[in-house]
């Protein structure tokens, strides 16, 4: 039976996922009422290249199987001739469950399945690749509607990405994808692109140092807080934060009887920072020249206080009683427990550190409570951008990235919590410039940094961080557990700068 062409916006729902899982050099597709031979076609070459890919999430386990989500012709390609196609898929990649997985915190998969993460690609087809679309290459698929094109990383094509800036100037729906743009944004046409290179968990375009796209990879239904919280914050004229400039979404099939999923938020367009540079960057600097850098980091806590303050304006707020508060801490022990099982050096600490947590959970037995409210999540100096100034106390600090931390859920990262886990997340990030710029003294650098911010952020809200030392120490204790764990899987050198953190909280006690 001869393949049928890719229509336009073609939707289909994703299959179930089997309970046994195929042996690690197979992959089954699934496509449902999918484009005969598409997925069929593009696995082999998915299976090899997405695990390749920096925002591939499931690295170090064998990719199973794949599901098609939706897949939507956004530029219809020809057989001969130099226009490329421009194909967009969301795709479920199957893979087994991560050693050690535990069940029940929002993992998105029964118990005994396979996990299943939704990817978003950008796919361009040419039926060859010019000299500079080399590095891009995907593969050629064999059979289906693509058979005879060449498959690659769209976002490497100038002419493809203009083609997304425009769908964005121009409001609509194709297929399950819609477009919005922000009435008040003005989004000139002919900005050149370029993708950014530095390594991070999604992908980004500049298009003529005037705006930034921000595509979200490994996607699952909901809201992404890196459109919602910027776009509240616009709305309460926070100067802080960009604000959204337009967005696209996609609409995922009804499963089953029960209501249809939200969207996937999948792209961010907004202003670009040129000549902006990032508090990281600027510390280490500032290191390299003998310098400190607590004028900056008093400015920069007094503009993190200031974006609390509007998403405490602009979202819904509660309150951390008894109940709350002994589930955080509880949370935090199961994750050093995890960690700690993982990583043989946390061990010795465990005691000591689990200390912290209960001295949190009994204040919420005492009657204790704290506010919480929509936050950035993953906060440190890398998330934040100096424009002017030079690098000392002047300028304009902006928080960027409100994404949350992308291991965690959708619907974790959307949950208030107390404003001090972003404190905790600088406060961290200061220890690790100070380890590595590797300043004379670098616990007094830390301390001194930490401290200038600190006093910056109370300066602004009235509220000094360093008040509360039993929910601040667990959360930088929560945060350090964290990152001893991913050090130890990812970059086994950096993993004395958090055992140096874990020591010295260990010998605090609140």
């Amino acid at each position: 039976m001869p393949e049928a062409p890719l229509s336009r916006g073609a939707h289909h729902p994703p299959t179930a996922v089997p309970r046994e899982q195929p042996p690690p050099t197979a992959t089954r597709t699934t496509a449902a009422a999918g484009p005969p031979g598409l997925l069929t076609s593009l696995a082999p070459l998915l299976a090899e290249w997405l695990p390749r890919q920096r925002w591939f999430a499931g690295k170090g386990r064998p990719v199973t199987g794949f599901a098609l989500v939706s897949a939507t012709e956004l530029l219809p390609w020809r057989a001969s001739g130099g226009t490329p196609g421009l194909l967009h898929l969301l795709v479920r990649a199957q893979q087994p469950e991560p050693p050690g997985h535990r069940h029940g915190f929002g993992c998105g998969h029964r118990r005994g399945a396979a996990a299943s993460d939704c990817y978003q690609l950008l796919l361009g087809a040419r039926p060859a690749l010019p000299p500079p679309l080399a590095p891009a290459l995907i593969g050629r698929p064999s059979g289906g509607p693509l058979d005879g094109q060449t498959v690659y990383e769209a976002l490497a094509d100038p002419r493809l990405t203009t083609l997304l800036l425009e769908r964005l100037r121009t409001p609509g729906r194709l297929g399950p994808l819609r477009f919005v743009r922000e009435p008040s944004s003005a989004i000139p046409s002919a900005l050149a692109p370029r993708v950014m290179t530095a390594e991070q968990s999604n992908s980004s375009v500049v298009y003529g140092d005037t705006f930034i796209l921000k595509l979200f990879r490994r996607v699952s239904p909901g809201t992404n807080p890196d459109l919602e919280l910027p776009l509240a914050l616009a709305r309460t004229s926070c100067a802080r934060v960009p604000a959204p400039a337009a967005w696209f979404e996609a609409e995922p099939p009804a499963e089953g009887a029960g209501p249809r999923p939200e969207p996937f938020t999948l792209g961010l367009l907004q202003p670009f920072l040129a000549g902006s540079r990032d508090g990281w960057q600027l510390a280490l600097d500032a290191l390299a020249a003998g310098g400190g850098f607590t004028d900056a980091a008093r400015a920069l806590g007094h503009a993190t206080a200031e974006v609390h303050l509007a998403m405490a304006r602009a979202l819904p707020i509660s309150v951390l009683r008894r109940p709350q508060i002994e589930h955080l801490a509880a949370a935090m022990s199961e994750r050093l427990d995890s960690a700690a099982a993982a990583v043989p050096a946390l061990q010795p600490y465990r005691t000591a550190l689990h200390g912290a947590y209960e001295d949190l959970a009994a204040l919420g037995r005492a009657g204790r409570t704290w506010a919480a409210q929509r936050i950035h999540g993953d906060l440190h100096l890398g998330q934040a951008l100096l424009t002017g100034g030079g690098g000392g106390g002047g300028g304009q600090w902006s928080l960027i990235d409100f994404e949350g931390e992308p291991s965690r859920p959708l619907a974790e990262r959307r949950r208030p919590q107390p404003p001090v886990r972003d404190i905790a997340g600088m406060l961290r990030s200061f220890d690790y410039a100070a380890a590595v710029g590797r300043p004379a003294h670098p616990q007094e650098w830390a301390d001194r940094t930490r401290a200038a911010y600190c006093a910056g952020y109370a300066e602004a809200s009235g509220t000094d961080p360093r008040d509360e030392p039993e929910l601040l120490r667990a959360h930088e204790t929560d945060k350090a557990v964290y990152e001893v764990l991913y050090e130890a899987r990812h970059r086994p050198d950096w993993l004395s700068v958090p055992m140096t953190a874990i020591h010295r909280l260990a010998a605090t006690r609140g």
